[in-house]
């Protein structure tokens, strides 16, 4: 194994996926069209506001949707989504659902009010763009480096050209901050002719979040985004946060200023109110009123529609009551003399009232999930109970902004069992079950075989119980992965679950493991975390990084110390691998070290930029080592490699 690689492999979102993926092929079954057809009488279509308020203010767009990267590869292309100008949902889309996609097709340069405009539907987040005293203040300069310039671009086509002299991030999730480089030139930060702004905890968790387990969020984001599905009325429609995930590298330049809790600053002239909402969508995040707009920025806390309790991709589950009350401090604080409520995903809600109304409505859903999930806690009620039976009241389900297009009330209240009770349901028989292969074996057997199973199944299936037969195909799947006849109709019950889906995290996830059934694993990816995101690592994290690499069973009976030092950062480090386990400490050395490694934080930078190698660099005579070489180099040995394109729909092969 080469020495660089396991370093590579970290991601968070799946960004560089194939969309030449076959496509699904079954029409809706008629439970499927019944179901969706019902839909139609559940909501209240007639209400058409958000459409005003979403094409409120439209400036211009690019000609064709499209954008490039600068090897020519496609980065964003709303061309593909033109099937969604029909006004009708087709049999194989939930109607709210295909109503939140139509929405999220209006794409361009929008006009807020004089001096303040934004970028929407370009990539999976927006861009806010303030016109300053003397230059332009971004906020959120989306998710690749060429989304942003496009977007950017599209400005200086309509606005006059004036520098970027500060980027604002309002949260530590990359579709916010992963294309800055496209709008603005590292080197201008360092000269200090711009600035980069940011919550308190920003690069922890910017960094952070998704190092640790990269490999498994990023390949578990391909089914919660779709991110492998080709765009159609059978395939990708929508995220429900936005229309897609742009293609393409990330990149990142550290904050330059901390936001202190509550500040109120001047940036270029501009005044800004800040709100921080640590803890709530994200770790580290803020929302920022404009006094001279008369513009409320909640970033991403408050959105049009239900957010993430816990997102499927994998994540540490949100404090929702937290969140609740953020939003009722920004009520209380800016309600009454907000005029425009913008966030950096979505269309902005226009007026004071309607804007107040808003951010009551996000902040009792909130608090309703999180109080009457604990309330069925309480009575000994499990998950599966809970998301069953919860349902918001009907003042709340009505409004289109509470609907579960993203997050969802069913996998939200399971977050709230989650973060109160964790895994274990109390019921002893579940402490400690068979493995999930040999459960799923058991039961199949128990069940009369796989050939029973599934003429039972089929059964089932045209009666349209889809949830069971997807559950009952999965069993079988993972008792005899080579059984085609499971793997297809478990693949179609899935299929006709996204079909019904309103949640588009939902229709991804069940549409591409129909997908994977069929073909197989999705090709790996790169991830988000591109080689100028992985510079951005302390030491500390480039090391804990390397402990969940370490291969236990190559390490067994090894005890390795090793001195790592940084010479122009004057970092010292200790590592220290024993008992199949690596540990470090800052600020100390070894006498009894096996080895001592010196390079520069320039040159450990070099590596993780994939522009040398550890052998490399050694050869070069960038990295020294004293003592025993074969001590470093066995330990960079020990490291693994993770695959990125696991089975997720099928067993892991031992």
């Amino acid at each position: 194994m080469r020495a660089r690689t396991f370093i590579y492999c970290i991601s968070a979102i799946a960004a560089t996926v194939s969309l030449t993926a076959q496509a699904t092929t079954n029409p809706a079954t008629a439970s499927t069209a019944a179901s969706n057809q019902a839909v139609l009488q559940q909501l209240p279509f007639a209400d058409q506001q958000a459409f005003t308020d979403a094409q409120r203010g439209f400036v211009a767009q690019l000609p064709d949707g499209k954008v490039t990267n600068d090897d020519g590869s496609v980065a964003w292309d709303m061309s593909a989504y033109r099937f969604l100008d029909q006004e009708a949902a087709p049999d194989t889309v939930n109607p709210s659902l295909w109503r939140q996609a139509q929405l999220n097709n209006i794409h361009g340069l929008f006009k807020v009010t004089d001096g303040l405009y934004q970028i929407r539907g370009m990539d999976l987040a927006n861009m806010t763009i303030i016109e300053g005293d003397t230059g332009l203040i971004i906020i959120d300069p989306l998710l690749s480096p060429s989304t942003a310039k496009a977007g950017l671009e599209l400005y200086y086509q309509n606005r006059p050209k004036k520098p970027v002299v500060a980027v604002l991030y309002t949260h530590n999730h990359v579709d916010h901050w992963g294309g800055v480089k496209g709008v603005l030139d590292e080197a201008d930060v360092k000269a200090g002719k711009a600035h980069v702004y940011a919550p308190a905890g920003f690069m922890e968790h910017a960094v952070s979040e998704n190092i640790i387990a990269g490999p498994a969020m990023s390949r578990r984001a391909t089914y919660q985004f779709g991110a492998t599905l080709p765009p159609g009325e059978r395939g990708h429609v929508d995220t429900g946060l936005g229309k897609a995930l742009s293609h393409g590298s990330r990149s990142l330049i550290a904050p330059t200023d901390t936001v202190p809790d509550n500040a109120n600053l001047t940036i270029d002239g501009i005044e800004i109110q800040f709100q921080m909402a640590h803890g709530s969508e994200a770790e580290s995040e803020m929302m920022m009123y404009f006094p001279k707009f008369k513009v409320l920025d909640t970033g991403e806390v408050t959105s049009q529609h239900m957010h993430n309790v816990y997102t499927i991709r994998g994540a540490a589950v949100r404090d929702a009551s937290a969140w609740s009350h953020y939003i009722d401090l920004a009520l209380e604080r800016f309600g009454d003399k907000t005029d425009v409520l913008i966030g950096q995903h979505h269309w902005p809600v226009w007026d004071q009232e309607a804007t107040k109304q808003f951010l009551s409505v996000q902040r009792d859903m909130y608090k309703y999930i999180h109080d009457q999930s604990v309330r069925m806690i309480n009575k000994g009620y499990l998950p599966g109970d809970i998301a069953e039976q919860i349902k918001l009241p009907e003042s709340l389900d009505q409004q289109w902004y509470a609907r579960g297009y993203y997050g969802t009330l069913s996998h939200n209240a399971k977050a709230i069992y989650q973060r109160y009770m964790g895994w274990y349901d109390a019921n002893p028989a579940n402490l400690n079950p068979l493995p999930p292969e040999q459960n799923a074996a058991k039961t199949v057997a128990y069940m009369g075989g796989a050939d029973k199973v599934i003429e039972q199944a089929r059964k089932d299936f045209d009666n349209g119980e889809y949830r069971w037969v997807a559950s009952v195909m999965n069993q079988v799947v993972f008792a005899e992965p080579e059984n085609q006849a499971a793997r297809e109709l478990g693949a179609d019950a899935l299929e006709q679950l996204g079909y019904q889906a309103e949640a588009g995290t939902w229709r991804g996830a069940y549409l591409t493991g129909a997908m994977e059934l069929r073909n197989g694993p999705s090709e790996a990816t790169e991830g988000s975390l591109s080689p100028d995101v992985l510079q951005a690592l302390d030491t500390g994290m480039f090391f804990d990084l390397m402990a969940v690499r370490l291969d236990a069973d190559k390490a067994a009976g090894k005890h390795l110390v090793i001195n790592w030092q940084l010479s122009d950062t004057e970092e010292n480090y200790r590592l220290n691998l024993e008992h199949s386990t690596l540990t470090y400490r800052e600020n100390e050395q070894d006498d009894a070290a096996q080895a001592t490694v010196v390079m520069t934080r320039e040159t450990l930078n070099q590596i993780l930029l994939r522009r040398t190698t550890f052998p490399d660099a050694v050869k070069a005579g960038e990295i020294t080592i004293s003592g025993e070489p074969s001590a470093f180099f066995g330990l960079l040995q020990m490291l693994e490699v993770p695959s990125g394109n696991f089975p997720i729909v099928e067993p892991v092969k031992h």
